[in-house]
């Protein structure tokens, strides 16, 4: 798995070729070596979002480290990795003409410049600086990301994007949940929440079960949302896609014994409520209404 070393260089040398979600071959595609001859991605070792897997790690160690394990050294050191870290990644991933993030580094350190839902992931990991993050929302609520059932693996545009491709322009309901965490710990909470409805809407078409992934149409072409041949229904993904939904609109967040809300509903529902929620704060009811 290719992160980045302590001394500030990416290995790219070794691991898989593709260590991310979307790991099958051809699925994923940047540009064309022109010297080799062959897909950057074909040869890429460092992929966005597993540096942003590794930060989450690394912070979350961290505070067990200070919280539960009593050892402040071991946590100030998985800071300082993590602040590296974040710092190397924002510095060696961001393309600034395009103001987004490459999907991945290739075997030669370069960018595999696609334009995908990945970026989505960058956010709920936190490893983005702040001065980023209106751009990445940017992208990911555009037309060309956003089809208005949710947002597409690929932006229409890239080279290989195909809306009936497994994961080049699809929606995958899971990698929506993601994307629209994300956006709520970076305070689109209006964005996180249209996405959501989205994806509600979308489960009305499908007998109210989210399938692992359907078509990444517009939906100003379709009345519907198109689905995928062969995606699997039920999914273990896209049936814990709900959860994670709910939690972002109500806004819960566990903070020792209490259980914090701040909701922030779609304009189509005017009430939420979740009642019952069990934890350290021993039962707890949610309530949201729009104004």
């Amino acid at each position: 798995m290719a992160t980045s070393t302590a001394t500030g260089t990416w290995n790219t040398s070794a691991g898989t070729r593709r260590p991310a979600w979307r790991t099958c071959a051809g699925r994923t595609r940047g540009k064309l070596d022109p010297v080799r001859g062959r897909d950057q991605l074909e040869a890429s070792r460092a992929t966005c979002e597993i540096q942003g897997y590794v930060y989450d790690v690394k912070r979350r160690c961290a505070r067990l480290a200070r919280e539960l394990w009593d050892d402040a050294e071991l946590a100030d050191e998985l800071d300082r990795q993590a602040d590296g870290l974040k710092a190397r990644f924002n510095r060696d991933f961001w393309i600034p003409d395009r103001e987004y993030f490459a999907i991945a580094l290739d075997g030669d350190k370069r960018q595999v410049d696609s334009l995908t839902s990945n970026i989505g992931k960058l956010l709920w990991s936190g490893i983005v600086d702040a001065d980023k993050a209106e751009a990445v929302r940017r992208h990911l609520m555009s037309d060309r990301m956003f089809s208005g059932w949710g947002v597409r693996t690929m932006a229409e545009g890239m080279e290989g994007y195909n809306p009936i491709e497994y994961h080049n322009g699809t929606v995958w309901p899971h990698d929506n949940s993601f994307v629209m965490a994300g956006l709520r710990r970076y305070g689109f909470a209006e964005d996180a929440a249209r996405i959501a409805y989205a994806l509600l809407e979308a489960a009305t078409y499908f007998e109210w079960r989210l399938p692992e992934v359907f078509a990444g149409y517009r939906r100003s072409l379709t009345r519907f949302p198109v689905e995928y041949p062969t995606a699997s229904s039920p999914q273990a993904w896209a049936t814990g896609t709900p959860l994670l939904l709910l939690r972002e609109v109500l806004g819960l967040d566990p903070d020792g014994e209490r259980l914090r809300s701040d909701p922030v509903l779609p304009p189509e529902i005017t009430e939420l409520s979740l009642r019952g929620i069990r934890g350290r704060w021993t039962s707890a009811d949610v309530v949201a209404e729009r104004p």
